[in-house]
């Protein structure tokens, strides 16, 4: 007997708000060796209940549910339910959504373009101990790490409350980066950028970009060009 045959199949929970989405992705595990799926949930709230109920040994969770998210979901799990594992699966790539799924207790994310050999691998991966990440998520957090490693140190405490994205959005603006270019630069939103914006002057007291600018210096965030 091989050891394909040999594994029992994984214990699955799909959570997704979509109906449709939910049993489609049900009825796709359905046909899938290896995958058990003993229960769907509409929500992250129903989501956190059944795995209390039924014990899965995975959660497929999406991340953009009412109630409660897919990352405040996964973070509880993971809290209350350490035996269950969790694999995002989302429309969304962006960093806004992958890094907080991540640092919640996901151990695998794929986007819902991931046929099912690639879910498989995933489930499977994420029970071994290893992550499950499709490859394009796994090219995003090498390029964010790359960026991280190449981009200067944040001060250590950013004035008036401001969060690390915030003095980051702040700096970007004072070298002169419109919207669309910090979107770009951070990949994220030019909506997720104007957030951004309006949280650090609400913050700071500030109105408009030229404020800003005379602030990153006057702050010591950014230093005057030498010559």
């Amino acid at each position: 007997m091989t050891e394909g045959a040999e594994r029992k199949p994984a214990r699955v929970v799909v959570a997704d708000d979509q109906t449709v989405v939910r049993e489609g992705i049900v009825m796709l595990l359905g046909l899938l060796p290896g995958i058990e799926v003993v229960g769907a949930a509409a929500d992250g709230e129903e989501a956190v209940r059944l795995v209390a109920e039924v014990a899965p040994d995975v959660v497929l969770m999406d991340l953009r549910m009412p109630r409660c998210d897919g990352a405040e979901a996964t973070r509880r799990i993971r809290a209350e339910y350490p035996g269950t594992q969790v694999v995002v699966l989302t429309t969304y790539a962006d960093d806004e959504s992958l890094f907080p799924a991540l640092a919640a207790g996901a151990r695998g994310y794929l986007t819902k373009d991931a046929d099912g050999e690639e879910i498989v691998r995933a489930v499977h991966s994420v029970l071994s101990g290893d992550a499950g990440l499709s490859p394009s998520i796994q090219r995003r957090l090498l390029e964010r790490l790359t960026e991280t490693e190449a981009r200067p140190a944040a001060p250590p405490e950013a004035p008036d409350g401001l969060t690390v994205r915030e003095t980051e959005v702040l700096l970007l603006i004072a070298e002169g980066l419109s919207n669309q270019e910090i979107g770009r630069r951070l990949h994220v939103s030019t909506a997720t950028v104007k957030t951004h914006i309006n949280n650090l002057f609400a913050k700071t007291g500030l109105k408009d970009r030229a404020q800003a600018v005379r602030y990153a210096y006057g702050k010591g965030l950014v230093r005057p060009p030498a010559g």
